[in-house]
């Protein structure tokens, strides 16, 4: 009876140390992003294995973006990123309200530094064990990157439309010109595909995207955002 106890214990042990090699990988991989550009992500590699196309991905320094763009995403997608340490609680739980209350996933709360992680790192399945690596990845980014870091990469990665990734590939798809350019309408119209850029690359604007596009310009005023 000894001998199983002792056992099962050097079993946890081996796992729980498995889970931390796990976890030191992707803080020692966030750590290199404080001097290294990502040379692809998660989703990336996803779209390549899917349809055996290259994804268009171009990266671009955080002082050749437009402050319209960096504004425009933060009022659609993150109005509290410079306030929070990762999670927007009260986001989050609209979000659980809304979905209770539809019945399914219609809203999901996350923040641009939970979006990264799971860009960077992360398959776009769902479910419980990954979001909890999400969770865990969320908190790492945090604490090992600044906010213009953070924002500087996620404006990189994100995809924009089938197969663009990056804001620069993304001015150059839609408007023929570089993301420093961008104007305060365009900046605004891309901050609208970024919940489902595949749908809005295909079909353009729709009714609902053109209201949630005034509203960001109505927020965009009001975003503090951090500084070149």
């Amino acid at each position: 009876m000894r001998g199983r106890s002792a056992l099962a214990w050097r079993c946890i042990g081996f796992f729980g140390l498995l889970i931390l090699v796990y976890e030191l990988w992707f803080a020692s991989r966030i750590m290199i992003f404080n001097w290294v550009e990502p040379k692809n992500t998660s989703f990336m590699r996803s779209y390549r294995e899917q349809t055996n196309n290259v994804p268009s991905y171009i990266w671009v320094d955080y002082k050749k973006i437009s402050s319209q763009v960096k504004r425009a995403v933060i009022a659609s997608e993150d109005t509290k990123f410079l306030h929070h340490q990762g999670f927007d609680w009260t986001s989050l739980r609209h979000a659980a309200s809304q979905n209770v209350k539809e019945g399914k996933i219609v809203s999901g709360g996350s923040t641009i530094t939970q979006q990264l992680a799971k860009n960077l790192f992360l398959s776009p399945s769902r479910s419980i064990w990954r979001k909890v690596q999400e969770s865990i990845i969320t908190i790492m980014l945090e604490t090992i990157l600044s906010k213009k870091r953070i924002l500087e990469i996620y404006l990189n990665v994100i995809e924009w439309g089938r197969g663009i990734y990056g804001i620069e590939a993304a001015a150059k798809h839609y408007f023929n010109q570089n993301a420093s350019n961008l104007s305060e309408f365009q900046a605004a119209q891309l901050a609208t595909y970024i919940p489902s850029p595949r749908r809005y690359d295909l079909i353009g604007d729709t009714e609902q995207s053109l209201k949630k596009l005034k509203v960001i310009r109505g927020r965009m005023s009001d975003v503090n955002i951090p500084h070149d």
